[in-house]
């Protein structure tokens, strides 16, 4: 990894208590990580632990991958991105998305609809108020009448949108600063970036990849099984996968729809899993990043999965060279 390479890590670390998360993130920015980012679906949520590395840190980047956009009202969700500008001025990027109907309608209770135009409304109205106007307007999928910050960050935060498929991409291309990735390969990268860049110069792509930080691969897979087959299953990630024209994961698919649940983990090949779980030893493991980056990821932030290793440890082992 050149020096002038950004190079994330996803925070907290799980394993850890959260009581250490100040002393990780200081040690995280010592061993040369560029960015720490959260994620917000079934752990922490994706803004304290960033407040708390805000206060401890004094270069290293802050970024949410994502929050949902429908779980926090618009209003509430501007205030906490100005609110951490304000803390960490010019370390913090805000990514949203559309999440998942599991996440907004079953867990949240709040309706899953219109996903695409609900996203395409927030960034808009995001524009607006972290720029220091009022918004009062009426949007296709929510009205706010009469809000303007009383935090104004100076300058506003970037924007980033999750994006699996064309239209998602090509917005977070014409109306974000750039997009997140996940669940992706390093060679599918490849294929949906200039989606991105396709919106104009100077996107960022965010890609959070996940990392099994052991040399043992038979175990390292057996964790990325568990993990394929319970994430891709959900509509929005399986929709994608058949729309890369992943026949390869058609057995895993039939098999869950069936019930069979230990039979769909073992349908998922080898292959799939190496393409989607960075494994082996440190320097494998950059080298796998490395591919990323060559094919247009700018920012590139590892997400350890529980393997059995110290995860501090790990990221010691993992950063940059």
């Amino acid at each position: 990894m050149s020096a002038a390479q950004r190079w994330g890590m996803t925070v907290p670390l799980e394993g850890l208590p959260l009581t250490r998360q100040a002393d990780v993130a200081r040690e995280l920015e010592d061993l040369g990580y560029t960015d720490l980012w959260t994620a917000e679906g079934m752990g922490t949520d994706g803004f304290t632990p960033l407040a708390v590395a805000a206060a401890v840190t004094s270069t290293v980047h802050l970024g949410v991958a994502v929050a949902p956009a429908f779980t926090r009202g618009p209003a509430l969700l501007a205030q906490t991105a100005a609110t951490m500008v304000a803390t960490a001025p010019g370390r913090f990027t805000l990514g949203i998305g559309a999440s998942s109907d599991v996440i907004v309608q079953q867990w949240n209770g709040i309706p899953y609809e219109r996903p695409l135009s609900r996203c395409r409304d927030l960034l808009r109205f995001l524009r607006t108020v972290l720029a220091g106007n009022q918004a009062d307007h009426r949007y296709e999928t929510f009205a706010v009448h009469g809000f303007r910050l009383g935090v104004v960050p100076d300058p506003p935060p970037r924007l980033l949108l999750a994006g699996l498929r064309d239209k998602m991409l090509g917005l977070a291309g014409a109306e974000a600063d750039g997009a997140v990735l996940n669940w992706i390969s390093a060679d599918d990268v490849a294929r949906v970036v200039p989606q991105v860049h396709a919106g104009g110069p100077g996107k960022e792509v965010v890609a959070r990849i996940l990392v099994a930080p052991t040399a043992d691969a038979e175990h390292a897979r057996a964790v990325g099984r568990r993990l394929i087959t319970a994430y891709l299953n959900v509509p929005v990630y399986r929709a994608f996968y058949v729309a890369l024209g992943r026949d390869d994961l058609e057995p895993m698919w039939k098999l869950w729809a069936d019930g069979d649940r230990r039979g769909a983990v073992d349908a998922v090949p080898d292959h799939v899993v190496d393409q989607l779980v960075v494994h082996g030893s440190p320097e494998e493991c950059r080298e796998h990043v490395r591919r990323f980056v060559d094919r247009g990821v700018t920012v590139p932030v590892a997400h350890l999965l529980p393997v059995g290793v110290d995860p501090l440890q790990a990221c010691r082992d993992l950063a940059p060279r």
